[in-house]
């Protein structure tokens, strides 16, 4: 391991939003969206100071702490250890674009941030992606959100199991399966486009997995397997055989395929009575025919749409953003995922 001496002396890390379960895939499924979170870390030149010094901008600027308890500072030590480095001190500087606590991943961002940063000041060359994920997926405690703000794009992830709870499995003619988060990528049309509604409101993640509960209905679980399974194919309908028709016609297989896949049973339905309005919502762009989901944990909400349909969506939420309480972003889908550069000749402060 390249001592902290040795490395850059400025990391730049630009972290995607990201959306969780898509309807259907709940606590597996993720999408990054091209919309980022941009952190600067700019190493001591003092070997004696190892302070975290801590400006934030945007999003959380008033709230956030500004010390070794920031989510991202603290990742960043845990990092350092994992990767070999000496503490050393640091000014953090944030602009945060992703909202808190809404469901868009600005705890996984953080978490990617941190683990990408350390990996940027231990080792050169390309970042590797495998060892943020696995780290990151361990400190988040699950993958949904880390897996696309590593990787970029859809992903769809899991937990294996071990014959023995514990190590790798042998696989017959290749090498051994590693127990723990592993995740796989998909390729998503250029065409899928997400727009989010953003309420002003806040929901935390430990209030919505309260809501769930423990057991579900045996028809419920396989309605959810039937439409997860879709996914893939909805977010790159050029993939599937039977979309080989004309523009228009493609289009609307695309976004009635999309509408079936974000159909969900297994969690938006317990937890709609902690986000009554994003509810009403969601019930009324599903019931105009556009594949809604709660974003994550809520309380955004996400539509995925194959082409353009902001003005028609703009339209049917019109009261929603009327209110003053809401707020929509017109995304593309993110496919590079977190994105780290490191300036050996940077400015060195304090």
């Amino acid at each position: 391991m390249a001592a902290a001496t040795e490395g850059p002396s400025t990391v730049r890390v630009r972290v995607p939003a990201t959306s969780a379960n898509l309807g259907s895939g709940f606590d597996a499924v993720g999408l990054a969206l091209d919309y980022h979170d941009e952190i600067v870390f700019t190493r001591s030149v003092d070997p004696g100071d190892t302070t975290a010094y801590v400006v934030i901008k945007g999003e959380g600027e008033r709230t956030l702490p500004r010390d070794e308890t920031h989510l991202v500072v603290s990742t960043f030590r845990r990092a350092c250890q994992v990767f070999g480095l000496p503490r050393f001190g640091f000014i953090m500087r944030a602009v945060n674009r992703i909202p808190q606590a809404r469901g868009l991943g600005s705890s996984a961002e953080a978490i990617v941030a941190g683990i990408a940063a350390a990996a940027a000041f231990a080792h050169t060359g390309p970042l590797r992606r495998d060892a943020v994920f696995a780290l990151a997926a361990q400190i988040e405690g699950h993958p949904d959100n880390v897996a696309p703000a590593v990787y970029g794009g859809l992903t769809v992830s899991y937990d294996l199991a071990t014959g023995e709870g514990v190590g790798s499995l042998p696989i017959a003619g290749g090498a051994p399966l590693e127990g723990g988060y592993h995740t796989l990528r998909y390729q998503v049309d250029p065409a899928i486009k997400a727009t989010v509604f953003v309420p002003g409101a806040h929901l935390s993640t430990q209030k919505a997995r309260q809501a769930l509960p423990n057991r579900v209905p045996y028809a419920d679980a396989v309605h959810n397997l039937s439409r997860a399974a879709l996914i893939p194919g909805a977010l790159n309908p050029q993939s599937l055989d039977d979309l080989g028709a004309e523009a228009a016609e493609q289009a609307a297989r695309a976004n009635a395929l999309l509408f079936v896949a974000t159909q969900d049973r297994l969690h938006q339905p317990y937890r709609a009575g902690l986000m009554p309005s994003s509810t009403k919502l969601l019930q009324l762009l599903r019931g105009r025919g556009y594949a809604a989901a709660v974003s994550g944990a809520g309380p955004c909400i996400i539509v995925l749409h194959y082409g353009d349909a902001e003005n028609e969506l703009r339209t049917i939420a019109k009261d929603y953003l009327d209110s003053g309480r809401w707020r929509v972003l017109s995304l593309d889908v993110d496919c590079r995922g977190v994105h780290v550069e490191g300036d050996q000749e940077g400015n060195r402060e304090h």
